[in-house]
């Protein structure tokens, strides 16, 4: 990125009155530093459009204008004005680039704003010193081992022992450890338990990561967390092998019933805007379902949004042309087809026909796809084995409720792939589980219980796939 921003950007600053208007627009509507400017910036920034106070608004540097995402981008285009400044996070967008650009001398400028104003101060430059305790002091003064990360480190890759019939376990705590902001929050200990010691299962788990990413390579063995397991999920507590999905989904809810258990009971900390639980394990894994219900008669939709923590795909019967699905892509747009239904139409009081279909209305951190391989019934007892071919980078953009061009805003539904599990064998009572994890960037391991071995990328995009991991490529602020 250069520091002179663009051409245009150039031109701009050679007239001493853009930038004065620049600082002052600046200081008022994005740093807002004072009571008489905070005042100006709530009677005036709106979109005089649309009259809403965003999404992203702009104010329009050539003239007084200010715009939500789309109309500033109408107003610049039809009034040929070059520069409009963000009001959110205080970047300089081009017109004529089409882009948002970095000048280093504009760059001092929004500084020296944010100096002049005190709670910028605060926020972003004063530090705070850490007065460790004596326990903290003590353990500074013997663990004075530096560990040092490289590309081909392999910390964080610890082998778990089988302990009868538990790879089921061993697999979906591979693929936990290394989900990157369960593990960052695990590592930062922001886990503080209430509850009495040695029964908390968030406890056992936040000892886990400490384990895997200390650097020791010695295999583990997990007794305790298997019993506790067992104590909070019983449908579990049998010693033979257990289908990996479902110990997927128990880890999760225990997670959320104990993390939401030792949160403050404060109103305002459990409400949310989008009204998600504010635990991590929601704000990783809960995405929103809809379902759109439109009645042939009389054209009523009835839409409902339901939370939930992965996808649960059927692999058969056969498409709708005849041909059974053989990709994850083909496999979603199945799920988000229409289909045909006859129900009660809630507005006409009798059953029609009517089309259902699922979208997602928002998307998670994480998806998990589970590949539904296993078929259960009193007669048939057997696991589909056909060859799903899945991505390493996967656009959720096509499975969404709202279009593209529907959205005011540019979206990023981009993610990729860290995590896969795999099942070997004829049925679910019968063989055996094991891991493909992404460790850093794009170094893959294999994880078969206490053995850890190098693996490639098209190793893992050709194995079987049960369950998958994805994570959004690009974050976003809520």
């Amino acid at each position: 990125m250069s520091a002179k921003g663009c051409l245009h950007v150039q031109g701009f600053k050679r007239i001493p009155k853009n930038l004065d208007t620049f600082k002052w627009v600046h200081a008022v509507f994005v740093v807002a530093g004072n009571r008489k400017t905070h005042e100006t910036k709530i009677f005036n920034a709106f979109c005089r459009t649309c009259k809403n106070r965003g999404p992203f608004l702009h104010a329009c540097l050539d003239c007084v204008y200010f715009g939500c995402h789309k109309h500033i981008r109408e107003h610049t285009k039809t009034q040929k004005h070059n520069f409009s400044l963000e009001l959110t996070y205080g970047q300089l967008h081009c017109s004529s680039c089409g882009d948002y650009v970095y000048d280093a001398e504009i760059d001092e400028m929004t500084m020296e704003n944010k100096m002049n104003a005190s709670k910028f101060k605060k926020r972003l430059f004063d530090c705070t010193s850490w007065d460790a305790t004596e326990e903290e002091r003590r353990l500074l003064s013997h663990k004075t081992k530096k560990i040092c990360i490289t590309p081909e480190s392999t910390i964080g890759l610890r082998g778990l022992l089988n302990l009868g019939a538990t790879c089921f376990m061993n697999c979906i705590l591979q693929a936990l450890m290394h989900t990157p902001l369960l593990r960052d929050y695990f590592l930062t200990e922001q886990h503080n338990c209430n509850s009495v010691p040695g029964v908390c299962f968030v406890c056992e788990i936040s000892k886990l990561y400490q384990e895997f990413y200390k650097g020791d390579r010695v295999p583990l063995a997990l007794p305790y967390l298997l019993h506790l397991t067992w104590n909070h999920a019983p449908h579990l507590a049998e010693n033979k092998q257990q289908d990996a999905h479902e110990f997927f989904i128990a880890t999760l809810n225990i997670l959320h019933k104990h993390c939401l258990d030792t949160m403050h009971k404060n109103n305002e900390l459990l409400e949310t805007e989008n009204g998600k639980c504010p635990c991590i394990i929601d704000k990783i894994f809960t995405g929103g379902l809809q379902s759109d219900l439109v009645c042939q008669n009389c054209n009523v939709v009835s839409t409902t949004i339901d939370p939930l923590w992965d996808f649960s795909l059927d692999l058969g019967p056969v498409t709708l042309d005849g041909k059974q699905p053989t990709s994850l892509k083909a496999v979603l747009e199945r799920f988000t087809r229409a289909e045909l239904l006859r129900v009660m139409c809630s507005n006409c009081g009798t059953y029609q026909e009517s089309t259902k279909r699922l979208t997602m209305k928002t998307l998670p951190v994480v998806i998990s796809f589970h590949l539904k391989r296993f078929q259960h019934s009193k007669k048939i007892k057997k696991k589909i084995s056909t060859v799903i071919s899945f991505p390493e980078m996967l656009d959720m953009t096509p499975f969404m409720s709202s279009s593209s061009t529907e959205c005011p805003y540019p979206q990023d539904n981009r993610y990729s792939l860290f995590a896969v599990i795999n099942h070997l064998g004829t049925s679910i009572n019968v063989g055996h589980y094991t891991a493909y994890v992404r460790q850093q960037r794009d170094i893959w391991y294999k994880c078969d219980d206490h053995i850890i071995t190098r693996a490639d990328l098209k190793e893992v995009l050709d194995s079987e796939g049960y369950l998958l991991f994805y994570h959004k490529h690009v974050l976003g602020y809520e």
